[in-house]
């Protein structure tokens, strides 16, 4: 198990051996999803507004949806793959 301490503001630093894990540096995001009694720290490579004008679109456009969408969908993926990590 690796832990990490909380700061008086709420801050904390990802140990390096998860940093190393995930192949985090300075400046990436990360997104925390909340899951049952359990939270996932999933690296975001991407952010929706360096993707935008990527694919064509035809009309107005609700990116709050999409990234709620999106978020949703790496939530399920990740818990996935850490069932199967969990189940093997």
């Amino acid at each position: 198990m690796i832990s990490a301490r909380i700061g008086r503001r709420g801050q904390i630093t990802l140990p390096k051996e998860v940093r190393r894990h995930t192949q985090l540096r300075e400046e990436d995001r990360i997104a925390f999803i909340v899951e049952g009694g359990r939270v996932i720290i999933q690296p975001l490579t991407q952010t929706l507004r360096e993707l935008r004008g990527s694919v064509p679109v035809v009309g107005p456009q609700d990116f709050d949806a999409v990234r709620q969408q999106v978020l949703t969908g790496r939530a399920d993926r990740a818990a996935a793959k850490d069932t199967a990590a969990h189940e093997s």
